[in-house]
């Protein structure tokens, strides 16, 4: 069902002739790759930042290290920065930031526990969603869950 999703996805980015960029910090590029997997992937999919480290998300999006060092690298916060910090670097119509807690050894407590991910999404000035996910599972699990529901999101954008 996933591929479907994404199939669908890509197929009105491209009608609507819509361009998409990733900020990709807990899922490493996989939203991005799974992406490039369409047919004409190139006619929508512009690129995409894996920023795993909270450094990166300084020096190269912009990001406030004071944001980061409030809110953690792992946080709704920094998530919607790096998306933001993403249009001074690619050109596209659609920018989604991705960071989380799939795996122990970040900003987890028992408030935010290992499985909770952090998508935002922006065209032009618009939010297009804001959403904080809690999955369980193993990493690999919960990335690929993040993943395919941040394609759904999409979808659902795209086709309202």
């Amino acid at each position: 069902m996933a591929k479907e999703i994404f199939e669908a996805a890509g197929k009105i980015l491209i009608e609507r002739k819509l361009t998409i960029a990733f900020a990709e910090s807990a899922t490493a590029g996989r939203l991005a790759a799974e992406f490039s997997l369409i047919t004409d992937a190139g006619k929508f999919l512009r690129g995409a930042v894996v920023c795993y480290d909270a450094n990166l998300k300084v020096e190269l999006l912009k990001v406030k290290k004071e944001l980061i060092d409030k809110y953690t690298p792992e946080s709704m916060e920094v998530t919607r920065a790096i998306a933001l910090g993403l249009r001074s670097l690619i050109e596209a119509d659609i920018y989604i930031g991705v960071t989380g807690l799939p795996a122990p050894g970040g900003s987890e407590n028992s408030e935010k526990p290992v499985g909770t991910m952090f998508l935002y999404a922006i065209k032009d000035n618009e939010i297009i969603f804001a959403e904080r996910c809690n999955f369980l599972g193993e990493p690999e699990a919960i990335i690929m869950a993040t993943v395919n529901h941040c394609a759904k999101l999409l979808l659902e954008y795209l086709e309202h």
